[in-house]
């Protein structure tokens, strides 16, 4: 009933970060999704030590990767990936079914700083960094894989800008004619918005049929009437950053002074975690598709060292250590093939 949050499930507390929250809006039947990032995103963008834009826009690619994968049923992975021609070059962040996140970005020092320099201190801006000015021309890729002998799905649009939420929305009603709202925040460690580290959180609400699920083209959209959409869209608008971002606002009582008026109902939240997915089994088959005689090339004082561009995780190779590695190959009869990490 409206002015009351009605939980779903009993017994258990309600986490308040590391968390995409489902929710519904009962007097229109709008879906939404809240999601809270703090201790994950803190560990992602500090292995490789970003520099701040370019750590921020990785944490608001994070937070959008979340909240987009949990409105979809797969089983596998989940991939947002960003490429340009400007000082940012690409941004790729995925999560698995369980809730595993990671993500990387490459960027142009040179670029970087010149950008920098002329735009000041962004980390800690109010508005959404531009995406047209930090990756330049580009485009926005989506991809859900579930592994071998399965259909892989990829979508494609421009990146339209400004924000990283427009240019998710523009995909949205060019490709999917899915009607959406999205709000993304993120605030690094030292700022008022931070806390203790960095944090990162996303807003989506979308116009679904009450049936439920993620909704395809052919889906009936007019169960939700246009009054009621926009209704839900000047709500949602309502909520600032900083309560996007604060790690003492439960998300339910964020849900409850945003929706109450029209009723609110969450689901069980569906926790969230840094998950790299490399491994030494994953870097040995890649040294062995390079072949023994084309790996000293590769050496730098000794070694050879593979650094994971996810986690910043160093796996080294001595001598000895690619003497066996090889040794190895040979008997299993150079069985294995390259992969990513």
């Amino acid at each position: 009933m409206p002015g009351v949050l009605t939980l779903e499930t009993t017994g258990s507390t309600n986490p308040v970060d590391d968390l995409v929250q489902p929710f519904v809006i009962e007097k229109s039947g709008v879906r939404g999704r809240l999601l809270r990032l703090g201790a994950p995103v803190d560990t992602i963008l500090t292995r490789p030590g970003y520099p701040r834009p370019v750590a921020r826009l990785l944490a608001e690619m994070l937070a959008l990767t979340g909240v987009l994968a949990s409105t979809l049923k797969y089983d596998g992975v989940f991939t947002l990936q960003l490429k340009g021609e400007g000082p940012v070059r690409t941004m790729v962040a995925d999560m698995t079914s369980d809730g595993a996140l990671r993500g990387y970005a490459g960027f142009d020092p040179a670029g970087l700083a010149e950008l920098e320099a002329e735009l000041g201190p962004v980390a800690d801006a109010e508005e959404p960094l531009d995406v047209r000015r930090w990756l330049g021309k580009g485009h926005m890729a989506f991809t859900v894989d579930q592994g071998p002998n399965t259909q892989r799905y990829q979508g494609l649009v421009e990146l339209s800008g400004p924000s990283l939420a427009d240019c998710l929305l523009h995909y949205f009603r060019q490709s999917q004619q899915i009607n959406a709202g999205i709000l993304l925040a993120a605030a690094p460690p030292d700022s008022e918005l931070g806390g203790d580290g960095w944090r990162a959180s996303a807003l989506l609400i979308e116009r679904v049929p009450e049936a439920g699920g993620h909704q395809s083209p052919s889906d009936d959209l007019t169960e939700i009437s246009g009054e009621d959409w926009n209704r839900a869209l000047i709500l949602t608008a309502s909520c600032t950053r900083a309560e996007l971002l604060d790690p003492a606002l439960p998300p339910n009582s964020l849900l409850y002074r945003l929706f109450h008026e029209d009723g609110v109902r969450v689901f069980p939240p569906r926790p969230l975690s840094v998950g790299c997915r490399c491994s030494l089994d994953k870097v040995e088959n890649i040294l062995r598709s390079l072949g023994r005689d084309a790996i000293d090339e590769y050496k730098v004082e000794g070694e050879v060292v593979m650094t994971c561009e996810f986690c910043a995780q160093d796996f080294r190779f001595d001598d000895a250590a690619l003497d066996r590695l090889y040794a190895r190959h040979v008997e299993t009869g150079g069985k294995g093939s390259a992969q990513s990490l």
